[in-house]
């Protein structure tokens, strides 16, 4: 499934407006921002015009009808364009521009801009330093999210005095989850709109934008290649980039499947000239669609050439191709098998034994295949996948089960719960190495790199669930795995059962060393949507854990005992370097980066927890 996505079905209508303390500089109070909307003309009702409109073919009525959930995986101008000139232009013709303009928001989740970006005085990044400070999403190649006190340099003693340095508002954007890169003194950051950012790390103005086909939602490599240092990146469509990261300026562009429901979640790995691009997909949504011809997709991954796109390789993580298996579903449609087992996550690259690790998704179809739910290991040279360990069998999902059990749904029914978070490689302290794996059924495991991934230990540390577990990102400083648990509740019986909260576990055994339970601060609340689950990706420094919350907090942990040393509230409004209202709100996906005595984190996620957001914030303990 895709990622955190099941309480977008319960909860459509969300405030706006949050709660702040006026004291905190940047930061908006619900009355400053009630006056602040008043100066813009008040918007059309998107979910009426929807209601109206489009529900009675986009919910599952018609079949080819794209169901309303995959509009949210495009913005506001591919859904507007489609709208006004596109197939959908018919259906449109009775609709004024102004409400064109809020259904295609509401359909993308999104809100209109009113102000432009902020742009630096120079167009071009001046730099000596050729090379990104982290190495992608898990910051390093081994995954770990580890950051040194050489590149962190914020000792906890100086976490509590981290305050609002900047922030910067997204534009047309109701979620923020491309994880923030360093380079030469800026930020390079994806956004919803499909625009990246180069964004100076001191005031927040941006040097330079490119615009991307779709939201780019990954995480920023940096590279030389061809005399030039160039960013590599995807978006949301199966595309991958390279431009010039001094200017923005486009090297190249490659499509990497041809499946028209191909997707980039997962965050592309660097690894020397190659990068290697993981394949998710939105099938799992088109298969509720009960005329779809479910389904065909196959996960894998790609290995490009960065110096000019070209493909080296491409591994399925199924065997066999999707085929018409000779039967139709109840509305007439053909049947195909095998299909899904996605990858969303980011590939950890092991250089001692010449492999890469990625963790997968579910099956499509039934029956599940042996490589759904597991971790593969997977030949840098020559994609050979080496060995692969299934740590739940008998998984096939997609949204037509979720819907009332549509004719697109799999005999088996589930559970859906993948591997989205990367396996990391750890290196204990008694020298023994080991791949650490965090899963949606709240189960945190080991397995040995040196013999074909057989398991070493495994605990149960969460409920499990659709929004239960292990989603984006475990970490470790070697001496502990820290784990975050969402466990999200929708019954008084879940609330009972959750274990929600933040781990930490031997590496050599899986004991727990200790656990910090998520704070409700939702009781307090009258939030709708308020969760205290911990869904995305953990950072550690050398005493200290970083972890985001659903319900918007983002906290810094003792890493010896899981004390709470730092607490800050990110659902709120401020005021973003170009004037414009940033929003924050959950804290999911990508987790903070903590860089030369900065904490850099973004703040809202329209799937999944509902609490939409549109704020990159930038926290310093030098103010």
């Amino acid at each position: 499934m895709y990622p955190s996505l099941f309480k977008f079905f319960f909860i459509l209508i969300i405030s706006i407006l949050f709660g702040c303390q006026p004291s905190e500089p940047n930061v908006l109070s619900k009355t400053d921002v009630a006056l602040a909307f008043t100066e813009e003309t008040v918007p059309i009702d998107g979910e009426t015009l929807f209601n109206e409109n489009c529900s009675s073919c986009h919910l599952g009525g018609v079949p080819k009808a794209p169901h309303l959930i995959e509009f949210q995986l495009y913005n506001t101008d591919y859904i507007k364009q489609a709208l006004m000139s596109g197939v959908m232009k018919q259906q449109a013709a009775h609709l004024t521009e102004n409400e064109i303009d809020s259904l295609s928001m509401y359909l993308a989740g999104s809100r209109k801009s009113s102000k432009p970006v902020k742009m630096c005085s120079t167009n071009m990044i001046n730099t000596k330093e050729k090379k990104s400070v982290f190495e992608g999403w898990g910051l390093k190649l081994d995954g770990s999210r580890y950051i040194s006190e050489k590149i962190a340099k914020l000792p906890k003693e100086d976490v509590e005095n981290l305050s609002l340095k900047w922030a910067f508002a997204y534009p047309d954007a109701s979620r923020a989850r491309s994880q923030p890169v360093i380079f030469a003194n800026h930020i390079l950051v994806g956004g919803q709109d499909g625009r990246v950012f180069a964004l100076d790390f001191d005031t927040g103005c941006a040097t330079w934008t490119f615009q991307a086909d779709a939201e780019v939602r990954n995480a920023v490599n940096i590279a030389e290649s061809m005399g030039k240092t160039v960013a590599l990146f995807g978006d949301i469509k199966g595309n991958v980039y390279s431009i010039d990261a001094l200017t923005g300026e486009l090297i190249w562009r490659k499509s990497v499947s041809e499946h028209p429901d191909v997707t980039l979640t997962g965050s592309p790995r660097l690894y020397k000239e190659f990068l290697y691009v993981p394949l998710s997909s939105k099938e799992w949504a088109s298969a509720a669609d009960p005329g779809y011809e479910c389904c065909t997709f196959q996960g894998g991954v790609v290995k490009l050439d960065i110096n000019n796109g070209d493909t080296k390789w491409t591994t399925h993580t199924i065997a066999e191709k999707a085929k018409f298996t000779g039967t139709y579903n109840e509305m007439g449609a053909r049947r195909f098998h095998p299909a899904g087992v996605p990858i969303w996550n980011s590939p950890t690259i092991d250089e001692k034994r010449g492999v890469l690790y990625v963790g997968t998704g579910e099956s499509y179809t039934s029956p599940a295949v042996s490589t759904s739910d597991s971790v593969l290991a997977i030949g840098l040279d020559d994609g050979e996948i080496k060995w692969h360990y299934q740590a739940l069998s008998g998984d096939a999902w997609n949204m037509a089960c979720f819907i009332g059990g549509g004719p697109n749904c799999p005999e088996e029914n589930g559970p859906d719960l993948d591997i989205g978070a990367p396996p990391i490689l750890i290196k204990t302290e008694s020298g023994k190495e080991i791949i650490a794996v965090g899963q949606k059924s709240g189960d945190v495991f080991a397995l040995d790199p040196d013999n074909k991934g057989a398991l070493l230990w495994r605990e149960k540390m969460g409920r499990g669930g659709f929004s239960g577990g292990v989603h984006w990102g475990i970490a470790s400083n070697n001496k502990a795995i820290f784990a975050p648990i969402a466990d999200t509740a929708y019954s008084e019986a879940d609330i009972a059962l959750s274990r929600a909260g933040l781990y930490a576990l031997d590496p050599e055994t899986g004991e727990t060393i200790w656990a910090s339970a998520a704070v409700n601060v939702c009781e307090e609340k009258d939030e709708p949507a308020c969760d205290p689950g911990l869904s995305a990706a953990v950072t550690v420094t050398k005493d200290v854990v970083f972890a985001g919350a659903f319900d918007g907090h983002l906290r810094a942990y003792d890493s010896s005992n899981g004390d709470i040393i730092w607490d800050f509230n990110t659902n709120k409004a401020f005021v973003s370097v170009n004037g414009e209202i940033a929003k924050g709100g959950a804290i999911e996906s990508d987790g903070p980066v903590i860089y030369d005595g900065h904490v850099i984190v973004n703040s809202g996620y329209s799937f999944g927890s509902m609490m939409p957001g549109n704020a990159l914030l930038v926290f310093s303990s030098r103010n």
